[in-house]
């Protein structure tokens, strides 16, 4: 079998590819990853096939907007879009998603030059299946144009698919004159490049490959494949210093891969942060900053080893705690490793995120107005002297635990991939 993975050119949204494309091919199938140029190093540093497509995407200059910061036009509408929160499914605010995902995200991300190298490959090659992260429908084009089974690859809570059910039932009645679809809109304007009309499935898949564990995983319309996340975080190297246990409990600080590659999430100056950690005497803090990161804080106090880079997977099952924004990558490396969060989430998902770990006792979280250095000082110290987080991580470990490992579900795959091949026919 042929498989082709797709994703738009940030680590952080291919790295959870990785595990299962390794898996697919220790099984014996051929496997290629797109994306566009910027993402080429980090693919083939995983031992992976790379196929550059397109021009790179500026994305992050869209999300800027008109403000020029990142927020004020581009995530209004995106901020705490927790499923159980109250307003979560006003019309207003899923019209404004909708908008704003299409607008800020999908459409820059997705630029048409990508989309059209991607589709001639993937007419080029025949592909047997296209699995593509949430956020990249070049990939279920590609897949329509070369006659493939496609799935989407999850690497986090799927608030998208629940924002996007919840708008199209409201969607249903609102008067015919005014009734926008944007996402819709979108694609239909690229497919027509290719002699295909839009389905519903091009943004949400034949199935799904869910990498979330049971108690996080929202319950959606359509097929779904649980699978286990497996950690991932890019070319590694174990320092010295990590090879012997630590002297005192060990905190990670981190602000995740999105954050050192521009994203600007985090809304709260990091020296507010390290003026908590000073006053943690007893413990090591280790600290992933960026060069222009740790610019940010001239002093670091003295129970604070500032690194560029660290490989999770191997930092944290040393630690008794975690503090980090609440990016999907980072949540899910700490709760497969059972280590208790300390979550002040930033954006859309992150909120989620920060909830449900709260509610399963495995952390705490600290919304970003209420974040504090004593705030973040009393979570912290919390963690480490209520044996109840570690309980609570320790279950969410064993939650993830539950699911198929990346190799386990091929199968799966191999006959889904077969019928959705067949059915099309």
């Amino acid at each position: 079998m042929r498989v082709l993975f797709t994703s738009f050119a940030l680590d952080a949204h291919f790295l959870g590819q990785v595990p299962l494309a390794w898996a697919l091919r220790s099984a014996g199938h051929e496997v290629r990853i797109a994306s566009q140029p910027a993402l080429t190093r980090t693919i083939t540093a995983a031992g992976l096939t790379a196929v550059p497509v397109g021009s790179d995407h500026h994305w992050h200059d869209a999300m800027a907007g008109e403000g020029g910061d990142g927020t004020e036009q581009g995530w209004d509408a995106m901020l705490d879009l927790d499923p159980a929160g109250p307003h979560v499914h006003h019309w207003e605010v899923l019209k404004a998603v909708q908008e704003q995902l299409t607008e800020k995200f999908l459409a820059p991300a997705n630029n048409p030059s990508m989309v059209d190298d991607l589709v001639a490959f993937a007419r080029h090659w025949r592909p047997d299946l296209v699995l593509w992260e949430p956020f990249t429908p070049a990939g279920a084009i590609a897949a329509e144009a070369a006659g493939a089974a496609h799935a989407r690859l999850l690497w986090g809570a799927d608030l998208f698919l629940d924002q996007r059910q919840a708008f199209l039932r409201e969607l249903e009645h609102r008067p015919a004159a005014g009734r926008r679809d944007p996402a819709a809109e979108w694609l239909d304007g690229l497919l027509d490049r290719y002699g295909l009309v839009f389905e519903e499935r091009l943004l949400r898949g034949q199935w799904t490959v869910d990498q979330m564990p049971s108690a996080v995983r929202l319950p959606l319309e359509g097929d779904t494949v649980p699978m286990r996340y497996i950690p991932y975080n890019g070319t590694a190297v174990v320092p010295d210093w990590l090879r012997e246990p630590p002297a005192r409990p060990r905190i990670c600080l981190t602000l995740g891969i999105t954050g050192r590659d521009g994203g600007e999430f985090l809304g709260v100056p990091l020296p507010r942060i390290f003026e908590a950690l000073a006053e943690l005497g007893d413990v090591e803090i280790v600290a992933t900053l960026s060069a222009s990161q740790r610019e940010l804080v001239p002093e670091l106090p003295d129970n604070v080893r500032a690194v560029d880079f660290v490989p999770l997977h191997a930092l944290l099952p040393t630690c008794s705690a975690v503090a980090h924004h609440g990016g999907a990558g980072t949540w899910s490396t700490a709760a497969a490793c059972g280590v208790p969060q300390l979550v002040f989430p930033s954006v859309w998902d992150d909120f989620y995120r920060a909830r449900r770990t709260a509610e399963l006792g495995a952390g705490l979280v600290i919304q970003p107005d209420a974040l504090t250095s004593e705030g973040l000082r009393t979570g912290l110290r919390r963690l480490l002297d209520e044996p109840s987080f570690a309980d609570g991580a320790e279950r969410l470990r064993r939650d993830m635990l539950a699911d198929p490992a990346p190799g386990d579900v091929v199968a799966t795959l191999e006959k889904l991939a077969g019928e959705h091949q067949e059915s099309a026919w």
